[in-house]
């Protein structure tokens, strides 16, 4: 696989292809991130922007992780100690992942954002942008009778963290589309050049395809979760043997099979008795999904065998939190 490839595969929006495209041409000493509010144990959505992360390193990118405190604090997710102490456990849990530690700049937000050259600049920013175009962006955070000011700044910040982090590149799930689009159009307004952005998909529901996954409103699947648990989440997933014709629903067994397991190993075996066909391996998801498609792979060995390679995935990161909470 090509750099280029390499960076860009299962991205779901690359903005724009040229300008991503000339970074993959010569990724030594670029610079792409992440921003992650710390508000607990990681789960299934941080793991997806952590395989791009894992990719963007393998092309020879550096990488950033921004643990957000100060936007944690203004979306209320606690006191300044109690989510600092979060950021810390999520950070460990990020190398238990996979991330390599040598080339993974941890930054808090609070070591830059309380500084005065940010404030005016968070400022001017202010100035420059409507209270419109800041709703727009903030729409995935917050919305309502519930919002805050602060939600209206949280976009606004995420947009200038860009510049202050010296990027070259903003990576981020389809739900920070806004807000990068609310970047490429308001640094230039206050000095700054826009940046290129790479968007992962939203894994569906695991129980109904529909929507997206989420600890919030549904089931998911997080680096405390133990063996029997996974293996039982993953077996009442969603896994319909052919696909929605009317597109409207996703299967979250195949998504997690791309997006998480085929991106992490080289090789995936389906184990199955000899009196059903003997083992299946596949070396790429596309001969996993036309399989299932197709009958020759039933979705129950399917479902086992996500359940075995998603363990394996979380297992560092699950040993580290019993290491960390004293188990």
């Amino acid at each position: 696989m090509d750099t280029h490839d390499l960076v860009t595969r299962n991205a779901a929006e690359v903005v724009t292809e040229e300008e991503v495209e000339a970074l993959a041409a010569d990724p030594e000493g670029k610079r792409a991130y992440v921003g992650y509010e710390p508000s607990g144990v990681l789960h299934i959505g941080h793991l997806l922007t952590a395989n791009k992360l894992i990719d963007l390193q393998q092309a020879g990118f550096e990488v950033v992780v921004l643990l957000a405190d100060v936007h944690a604090y203004l979306n209320d997710k606690g006191t300044f100690e109690e989510i600092r102490d979060t950021a810390d456990q999520m950070k460990e849990q990020f190398l238990a992942y996979g991330l390599d530690e040598e080339n993974t700049e941890f930054v808090l937000g609070s070591s830059y954002q309380l500084d005065e050259d940010y404030e005016l600049d968070l400022h001017s920013m202010q100035v420059e942008t409507s209270l419109k175009r800041a709703q727009r962006a903030m729409a995935e955070l917050q919305g309502g009778d519930t919002a805050k000011v602060s939600h209206v700044v949280y976009p606004l910040m995420q947009a200038l963290d860009i510049e202050y982090l010296d990027l070259d590149l903003a990576v981020g799930g389809m739900d920070q589309r806004k807000v990068h689009m609310l970047a490429r159009e308001e640094l230039p307004n206050v000095g700054y050049e826009a940046r290129p952005c790479l968007h992962t998909p939203i894994v569906g529901d695991l129980e109904t395809g529909e929507g997206k996954m989420s600890s919030s409103t549904g089931t998911t699947i997080s680096m405390e979760d133990s063996t029997e648990e996974i293996e039982e989440k993953v077996n009442s997933a969603f896994c319909p043997p052919t696909r929605d014709p009317e597109g409207d629903l996703v299967n979250p067994v195949l998504e997690l099979f791309q997006y998480h397991v085929f991106p992490r190993f080289e090789e995936v075996v389906v184990e199955r008795p000899e009196q059903y066909g003997g083992d299946l391996e596949y070396t790429d998801y596309e001969s996993l999904a036309a399989d299932l498609e197709s009958g020759e792979l039933h979705p129950a060995d399917a479902k086992s065998a996500l359940a075995d390679y998603l363990d394996r995935l979380v297992e560092p990161g699950r040993e580290k939190l019993r290491e960390l909470r004293g188990e």
